[in-house]
């Protein structure tokens, strides 16, 4: 019996610099998370960035489903990359990441070091940053899968994602 080879390539250098931009440029993503009531998938939509050190980071209301399948289970996932304006959605690339999430405590400096930042990448934030049901959670990344296009798929590791980050 023959084996079909894997059309998941290992990142190269060009691959980590587009999924390391996707991860810069990107400020919403889709997120996936575990129903904690049905056990199967629900997705939302999110505000997104990076903190210091380049970990993917969003700010989540305690009031939304996706708050409750976080703390319910950690595991996620995670969606950025925008279709251009032209042509087939499906030939621009994307970064899907499955993360495992944790929560900032609000009571900590952390929460502090994040909140200025956030608000310099998503200013209507401070509408409602200050909520006490407000908090950040960073999703650390597990392992990524880059689609840089039409037959251009490529795995990358959590350190692939970092900024300088190369192949472990």
């Amino acid at each position: 019996m023959q084996t079909r080879p894997d059309p998941v390539l290992p990142a190269d250098e060009d691959a980590r610099a587009l999924a390391q931009s996707l991860l810069r440029q990107a400020r919403h993503a889709a997120l996936g998370v575990l129903d904690p009531d049905h056990g199967g998938p629900a997705v939302s939509l999110i505000a997104f960035g990076l903190d210091s050190e380049g970990v993917p980071l969003t700010l989540i209301s305690g009031l939304a489903p996706h708050m409750a399948a976080l703390r319910a289970n950690p595991a996620a996932s995670v969606m950025v990359g925008d279709p251009g304006p032209r042509g087939d959605p499906l030939t621009h690339p994307r970064l899907m990441i499955r993360a495992e999430a944790r929560l900032v405590d609000r009571a900590t400096g952390d929460h502090a070091q994040l909140r200025d930042p956030w608000l310099v990448a998503h200013p209507k934030a401070k509408l409602y940053i200050d909520f006490t049901d407000f908090a950040f959670a960073r999703l650390h990344p597990v392992s990524a899968l880059l689609n840089a296009g039409f037959g251009r798929a490529f795995r990358l590791s959590p350190a692939e994602l970092l900024p300088g980050g190369t192949s472990a």
